[in-house]
This record gives structure tokens, C-alpha cells and sequence, in this order.
């Protein structure tokens, strides 16, 4: 009977795999749009299945401490991430390591390219905002580095994970506005899965305290201030005006009160607006706004403590770290 290989997969078991040249596999590690869509789905497919990962490291003389952290974000523009970021990047810089910012937009695919090409640098650690598909955590359990997902705690991450629960965050705003009075709810949220958690978890606690129907509306990721005016002309139209709405940024709710004021509402007398984030301009603007504070350089740090704890070998003082949030109430709901 023969014994299971323990060999280290190669480039020339992914390229035999997917069927096609060892140049081929290198020109997708290197350059993915490059290679045919059905071509690069055949070789991805063939690196989850092999579990190889590319060095990248010129000559291949890779150290066992890169002393490189990778942060993948999907975007930079008006970012709920940017504290988390900017707190991580001067810490580890402080520390002599190195941080490599990918950018992965809101495609799957993106995002296990950028994961592909960290670990084929051979980092010490890589910092997730994205969800991961199944092909994408089976290469994340095989990594050696370790792997932090940030602003969510999936019931089993594949490394560890910091950051709170959206279904909690949902569930607490709409106890907080049922208490304050209102009734007829909107919200507004960009197609992601966290922010489809706290609309699920708004809507059940919403009926679950005995409120009706609740109406949502989407926006393309990332959310930004122009989407409130579409958003607002879609509200005109409704048989009621909704008495709230709830926003997945802070960006859309500033959007969402400059249209209604320019409209001639008054808010929050007639329209009470409420965004996420609890962004700079949240606490700038007249009038302020009612929000969900995120302590990003918090999530910085337990990150940060986790690298240094794996640098010395030992396990994992905890797969989840919950940072919890807070309700910030202001004028604006």
C-alpha cells in the first residue's frame, strides 16, 4: 500500500491538473487578466485542490520572517476601514515590518488572487476584510503565516478573527429606534454580507418587538454620498414616507440629509436619517449624526497583538475577539 506524499505540491502538479503549460500558470500568478477567464478558473481550481502556493520571493531564498504584513481592503474611498488601516500601518512600521496594501474591489476572484499573491510572498501574516469562498479558505488553513479576518467573527474562521457581530449591531438599532418612537423604517445598505447581516438582524428584532413591514433599498460597495439621491427620489415615491432611515455609512446618511433638507424637511422632525461608521464628518455636520461606532484602532491592535503572540509559536490565545460597538445618538434620529 503506498504511503500518502508528503511533498510540497508544485507549479507542474497545478499545471497538469488544469490542463495546460507551466508558462501558463506563471503568467496567471503574475498577471491573472492576462490568462483566459476559463483558463484562470481551471488553474484556481487547481490550486485550492493541489493546496500549492507560489514563492514569488526572487530566487526563491525566501527567510522564515518576511518581516511583510499584507492588509486587504476592498476599497479606499470613503472606508470604514481607514482608522483600522492607518493605526495598523503605523504600528507594524514602527515595529520594522513592512505593510503591503492590496486593494480587492468587491469580486471574489479579486480577492483570492490578492490572498494567492501574500502568501506567495511568503508574509508573515494577512489582514482580510473579504469574506472567503470555500477554494480560498482551504489554501488559507494550508497557510504557515497567520490569517486574521477583521470586522466580523464568522462562526469558524479559518485563522482567527477580530471584530463584532453585525447581526447584534442590526438587532440593537432597532431596539434603539423603536424605543425613541418610530415606526416606519428604510433601510438603505450596500450589497455585502455584513451589511445584509445587520439588515437581517434589524428585521427580525424590528418584528420580534412588534413592528410591521420594514423597507429596504440597496446600493452598489462601496456606498458613497451620491447614491442618496437616487435613494431619495425612490423614497418621494413611496405611498408613505418613511419617519426613518437607517444607512450602512455614514457617507450615505450626510447624502441622505443634505437631499431631504434640500427638499424642505425638516431632520429629524420629518425625516430622522441614521448612518454607520461613525466617521469624522458624523460628528461634524449640522446636523450630527446618529451612528455605530466601530473602534477601528482597537481592532488594529488585537491584530497586531495576535502577529507578535504567533511570532513565538505558541497557539492562539482565542480564535474570535469581539470588540464590540456602541450606539452613538446624536441630532440627526
Amino acid at each position: 500500500m503506498n504511503e500518502p506524499s508528503t511533498r510540497n505540491p508544485t507549479l507542474d502538479d497545478v499545471a497538469a491538473l488544469a490542463s495546460v503549460s507551466t508558462a501558463t500558470v506563471s503568467r496567471y500568478l503574475n498577471n491573472p487578466k492576462v490568462v483566459a477567464a476559463a483558463t484562470a478558473e481551471r488553474i484556481r481550481e487547481a490550486i485550492a485542490q493541489t493546496g500549492y502556493i507560489p514563492n514569488m520571493l526572487a530566487g526563491g531564498l525566501a527567510s522564515s520572517k518576511s518581516k511583510m504584513v499584507s492588509v486587504l481592503i476592498p476599497h479606499l474611498t470613503d472606508s470604514i476601514f481607514n482608522d483600522t488601516i492607518q493605526t495598523m500601518a503605523e504600528e507594524l512600521a514602527g515595529a520594522g515590518t513592512t505593510v503591503m496594501l492590496g486593494l480587492t474591489g468587491v469580486a471574489p476572484e479579486r480577492t483570492d488572487e490578492m490572498i494567492l499573491a501574500a502568501m506567495g510572498r511568503r508574509v508573515d501574516a494577512i489582514i482580510s476584510t473579504a469574506p472567503l469562498g470555500p477554494q480560498t479558505r482551504e489554501l488559507v488553513e494550508r497557510f504557515p503565516g497567520l490569517f486574521i479576518q477583521i470586522w466580523e467573527l464568522p462562526e469558524d474562521p479559518p485563522g482567527i478573527a477580530v471584530g463584532f457581530s453585525h447581526r447584534d449591531v442590526g438587532r440593537d438599532v432597532a431596539r434603539f429606534l423603536q424605543t425613541r418612537g418610530y415606526r416606519r423604517p428604510l433601510l438603505v445598505t450596500a450589497e455585502g454580507t455584513r451589511a445584509r447581516i445587520r439588515s437581517d438582524g434589524f428585521v427580525e428584532e424590528w418584528q420580534a418587538l412588534g413592528g410591521g413591514d420594514v423597507a429596504q433599498a440597496q446600493v452598489d460597495i462601496p456606498s458613497r454620498f451620491g447614491h442618496a439621491r437616487r435613494i431619495f427620489a425612490d423614497m418621494r415615491r413611496m405611498a408613505e414616507l418613511p419617519d426613518v432611515v437607517v444607512c450602512g455609512s455614514d457617507y450615505l446618511a450626510q447624502g441622505l440629509i443634505v437631499e431631504a433638507q434640500a427638499a424642505g424637511l425638516r431632520v429629524p422632525d420629518q425625516l430622522a436619517v441614521m448612518g454607520f461608521g461613525n466617521s469624522a464628518l458624523a460628528g461634524a455636520m449640522r446636523p450630527t449624526i446618529t451612528t455605530v461606532d466601530i473602534d477601528g484602532s482597537r481592532i488594529a491592535r488585537e491584530a497586531i497583538a495576535a502577529i507578535r503572540h504567533h511570532a513565538t509559536g505558541a497557539p492562539p490565545i482565542a480564535r474570535s475577539i469581539d470588540v464590540g460597538f456602541r450606539l452613538i445618538e446624536r441630532e440627526s434620529a
